[in-house]
């Protein structure tokens, strides 16, 4: 079953400022033990938000600002630390179709592509630009282009980087390595009868 090819993204953003922001932080590990991802949306940085808000502030997924924004704006090295797959549905399920940063943990690129959620990069000093911008007009609106890897923002055209396999499984509905296991799994259960090592058992 081949999913809805996602080609564009576009609408309000988040910024979220802060390089190194783990996955722990993303989605807190008491929130694991859920047997489902239903609801995780609005958990996504619970702990970040409750500590904003002792201090008098607003974390921006509390922010009325950005409420509604569908372009998560982040730094370096973003969704590294354990390899949870709960932290992309955190964002996805909170509504974020798409997060736009300086570079993210491997396995939360992956856990992202796999869940129809693009993850595309942009130098550190674009998105430092990109933050402020949303920040003093938060209405601002982007969009993603995959098709054309560019990222418009304030009437500029910025080239964004996304590894070419994640691009064009997106674009061409295969982003969901699972679904197309199960749609051809009679040829998996003939491979595996073929394989001693799993017909043996």
């Amino acid at each position: 079953m081949t999913l809805p090819a996602i080609c564009r993204v576009s609408g309000a953003a988040l910024p979220l400022r802060g390089d190194d922001v783990d996955t722990d932080r993303i989605i807190p590990a008491r929130f694991l033990v859920s047997i489902t991802f239903e609801g995780l949306g609005e958990h996504a940085f619970e702990d970040d938000r409750k500590a904003a808000k002792a201090k008098g502030k607003a974390h921006p997924f509390d922010d009325p600002r950005f409420a509604g924004a569908r372009i998560l704006l982040v730094n370096r090295n973003f969704g590294c630390g354990s390899s949870r797959e709960h932290a992309p549905q955190a964002l996805a399920r909170g509504g974020i179709k798409a997060v736009v940063g300086e570079s993210f943990s491997e396995i939360f690129f992956g856990n992202a592509v796999a869940i129809g959620l693009p993850c595309v990069a942009l130098p550190g000093e674009a998105i430092a630009r990109l933050q402020s911008l949303v920040e003093g007009a938060p209405k601002s609106a982007l969009a993603l282009d995959l098709e054309a890897r560019t990222l418009i923002a304030d009437g500029k055209t910025l080239p964004v980087s996304i590894p070419e396999n994640a691009r064009e499984a997106f674009l061409s509905g295969n982003w969901d390595g699972t679904s197309m296991l199960l749609e051809r799994f009679q040829d998996v259960e003939a491979v595996a009868a073929r394989l001693p090592y799993v017909a043996g058992f």
